[in-house]
């Protein structure tokens, strides 16, 4: 077998099998250090060991084996684990005998682990990154726009806690699955936004992130099939990843929702997106907030045109959606459609009334901007752009601001660089 041939296996493997891996060592050891370094001793074996020997015809339970035989061994020199623990571990069919909750697969356990409610939400992040994603400590600090030392640090800690606080390695029961189910939603969504529009400078966006958010929501769906939630974030994603090609210019300037190039759309993810939301739909069930956003993305991409969008639907999912999330964000975001059907002058002043609270959000100072100068009031807007400017990151959106604000004409921006 050739080199690349080999190289090829193991990079799928990788993909395919690590958090696999990683989440039976976690359970059967208890220990989250030890199921990743074993894991990723294995991995090195694989490599010296594959071009030689060739592929096994099961790589997965390959790598399983020996990665069970490389924490053994490395318990075995810990002077400080007691023999009968050691042996406890050794012989005990954790599989027979670990509660595991509604749902017996131990990838789906060590996703809720690492967005167990007890760590920082920037830990969970991390955590799901490196332990179920496989992504270095290096890609994931890259990605968050901080020092490596600091990832590795943060991720370190997170464990520890986990150990220290005595975190079953397992899903939680059916009565609380749901409550802990909103927020492994969360971070998997946060995970794809920070990919899609990230929110520092570096690139625009960042596929490894959208990528393994989209994978994540996958799995969730694979053995939660009847969660709704489940189901509505992974149709949101996918239509929202299927204006990927469109939504960056050749200049490397955001091109917004009205004027991308829609024949660059990926169809393929929108055809699947759309038979998951009609799924939800024909269920019968109250949507939750995903579901709703999947619903409002699919009149989005269902419209030849932006003129042909059927802003009365999204409108009136809008509307629903406040009776989900009333947030703030969640009225901007209806303000918006509501400029294309009532005009922006009733837009204005709905958004208005959220000044104070959204006052640190790029966008809504960016869309204050826009509806300005769609109704005159060009030195208002201008400096409305001034202040979406101060406060955006990602370099896309910035380039966005910048000519618009720069068609307004006036004076220079104040304080926001090129």
């Amino acid at each position: 077998m050739t080199t690349s041939a080999v190289e090829d296996a193991l990079a799928r493997a990788h993909r395919d099998e690590w958090a696999r891996v990683v989440a039976g060592l976690a359970r059967r050891f208890g220990d989250l250090d030890v199921a990743e370094d074993a894991a990723a001793e294995a991995y090195v074996t694989a490599l010296e060991q594959w071009p030689r020997d060739g592929v096994p015809p099961n790589p997965g339970a390959w790598l399983t084996t020996t990665a069970t035989r490389k924490a053994i061994d490395r318990l075995r020199r810990e002077s400080r684990r007691a023999d009968k623990h050691l042996a406890a571990h050794m012989l005990r069919d954790h599989s027979a005998h670990d509660p595991v909750g509604p749902v017996e697969d131990d990838r789906l356990r060590l996703i809720f682990v690492c967005c167990h409610p007890t760590l920082a939400v920037e830990s969970r992040i991390a955590l799901t990154l490196r332990l179920v994603g496989g992504l270095t400590v290096g890609e994931i600090a890259r990605a968050f726009l901080v020092p490596e030392t600091t990832m590795a640090q943060r991720i370190t800690r997170a464990k520890a806690k986990i150990r220290a606080s005595g975190i079953p390695f397992r899903v939680p029961s059916t009565a609380d699955l749901h409550e802990r189910l909103a927020g492994v939603l969360a971070v998997v969504y946060l995970i794809y936004n920070e990919g899609y529009l990230g929110s520092g400078d570096g690139d625009p966006v960042r596929t490894e992130l959208t990528d393994e958010a989209v994978r994540l929501s996958r799995l969730l769906r694979a053995h939660l099939p009847d969660e709704g939630e489940v189901t509505g974030l992974l149709a949101l994603m996918l239509l929202t990843d299927a204006r990927r090609a469109a939504r960056v210019s050749a200049t490397g300037e955001l091109v917004t929702l009205d004027e991308q190039d829609r024949g660059a759309w990926n169809r393929a993810l929108i055809a699947e997106g759309h038979g998951l939301v009609r799924e939800r739909i024909a269920s019968g069930s109250p949507p939750g907030r995903y579901q709703l956003l999947a619903s409002i993305n699919a009149v989005h991409t269902s419209a030849a045109s932006a003129r042909d969008t059927d802003w009365a639907q999204i409108v009136a999912l809008y509307d629903r959606m406040m009776q989900v999330d009333a947030s703030p964000i969640t009225r901007l975001n209806r303000a918006v459609a509501i400029a294309e059907l009532d005009g922006p002058d009733v837009a204005l002043a709905d958004i208005e009334r959220l000044g104070h609270a959204l006052d640190r959000y790029h966008a809504f100072h960016a869309t204050r901007a826009d509806l300005l100068r769609r109704i005159g009031r060009s030195d208002e807007s201008r400096a409305a752009y001034d202040r979406a400017l101060e406060l955006a990151g990602n370099p896309a959106e910035r380039a966005y601001l910048s000519r618009r604000r720069g068609q307004l004409g006036g004076g220079p921006l104040s304080g926001t660089g090129s």
